[in-house]
């Protein structure tokens, strides 16, 4: 492989794969409140929160990390300004004690934060401005969760950031240059050195938090309940409750760190679990588990550059069509089946729609799992779906095409209308 071409699959993978702790949405928040403050210098006395709708709608129903049950804006930015470490980025909550927990608490019932829509931004949009006295603070965030694009101290912009395409950040690997003929190519050929921490720590953490969801009553319990439902012998079952079991925990607060995909938690989770539980199962190698996540986490990355990070596409859809692509690699199969793979599952189940981050995320990672690995075992047997059916091309990078501009241009108004529902309009 061209070692430039090596090079940018690796920078897209390590910008990529980072630590979370919580839902993104809320975590961003908390780290743009906990660099407001930082930026101010000392405890604010208010706090005004400006978001887009797809972060109101993710930060919702959800629980923030290290909180004690606590949900919404107000609370995520009150914890990242009273306990939060900027300098953690989405870990910044890690720091949060119980005494801080109180004191937010306090600032709530005083109407310390008021939160706001932001309308005509981007999909990903926060602003978080801050004040004590006579000094002021506000940091923005734009396109991702962890890039602040301006930080303004008393009126003076100290930082500003030129806007980029979010596919294409030289700094974090072009993600343009993604397809999976590369993919594969990059798989085959890369060295354990470069990715072992990486998607050792992937493989950790985010099977820890699937144990969790699995051993106590988080959430609806969808992973436990297919369990419970079908035991332990069908490993297409176990793969999908291994995945479910992680959103289980993960949207009901539970404070274990996940390693994401596309900024998304429940992506990563999504992505990693299916092939864990599958090597397992079937005594796979390191190395072949390892490259096999390569390519699930490269997959997903490459259908998602073309939808965004929030949308009212479900991402649970991308994530698990990217499982079962290492899957399909892991079993040894080649480009022909692989694609097929793809097809089968976004053309299945493209349409699930995003309403939020909320315990619903893991029936919806559950049957995006299931519906994956049925299309990968369709392939395996040379079924597919057909070009001219529905929006099947017969190129694989069309069909990924279309069902991106489906995502982000087509239901954008879908988005808005979930929005003005959520918020009583």
């Amino acid at each position: 492989m061209d070692c430039k071409l090596y090079e940018n699959h690796l920078a897209i993978l390590k910008s990529e794969l980072i630590v979370a702790l919580g839902c993104t949405e809320p975590i961003a928040i908390a780290y743009g409140a906990a660099k407001a403050r930082e930026t101010l210098g000392v405890m604010p006395e208010r706090c005004l929160v400006r978001c887009s709708g797809n972060i109101i709608k993710n930060v919702k129903g959800v629980v923030v990390p290290m909180s004690k049950g606590m949900r919404g804006m107000d609370a995520a930015a009150a914890l990242g300004i009273v306990g939060g470490d900027a300098s953690q980025a989405l870990a910044v909550l890690e720091s949060v004690s119980d005494a801080d927990v109180e004191t937010v608490r306090r600032l709530l019932a005083d109407g310390f934060c008021i939160c706001e829509l932001a309308e005509g931004v981007e999909n990903l949009y926060i602003s978080v401005a801050v004040n004590a006295q006579a000094h002021s603070a506000e940091v923005e965030i734009r396109d991702y969760h962890t890039n602040i694009t301006k930080i303004v101290r008393d009126g003076d912009v100290i930082y500003a950031k030129e806007q980029q395409s979010a596919a294409v950040d030289k700094e974090k690997g072009d993600k343009t240059l993604l397809n999976l003929h590369n993919i594969l190519e990059f798989a085959n050929c890369v060295h354990m050195a470069d990715i072992e921490d990486l998607i050792g720590k992937q493989i950790a953490y985010n099977t820890a938090i699937s144990e969790e969801g699995l051993k106590d009553p988080w959430g609806a319990q969808v992973g436990r309940t297919l369990v419970e439902n079908d035991g332990e012998q069908d490993i297409k079952v176990i793969a999908a409750a291994a995945a479910a079991a992680g959103s289980d925990a993960r949207m009901s607060g539970c404070s274990l760190p996940v390693v994401i995909n596309s900024g998304s938690g429940n992506q990563g989770i999504t992505v990693t679990m299916p092939i864990v539980a599958y090597a397992k199962r079937f005594g796979v190698s390191k190395e072949k588990m390892y490259a096999a996540l390569c390519v699930a986490n490269l997959v997903s990355i490459h259908q998602k550059k073309y939808i965004g990070s929030l949308s009212a596409y479900c991402g649970a859809v991308s994530a698990a069509a990217g499982a079962a692509c290492g899957l399909a690699y892991m079993s040894g199969a080649g480009y022909s089946e692989i694609s097929k793979t793809i097809t089968n599952t976004i053309c299945t189940t493209g349409g699930i729609v995003c309403d939020g981050a909320k315990s619903s995320c893991a029936a919806k990672i559950a049957a995006s799992v299931t519906a994956a690995i049925t299309g990968w075992q369709m392939a395996k047997k040379e079924r597919a779906f057909q070009p001219g059916e529905g929006l099947v091309e017969e190129d694989v990078e069309d069909t990924i095409a279309n069902i991106g501009r489906m995502g982000r241009d087509g239901m954008r108004s879908t988005d808005v209308e979930i929005l003005n529902i959520m918020l009583g309009h």
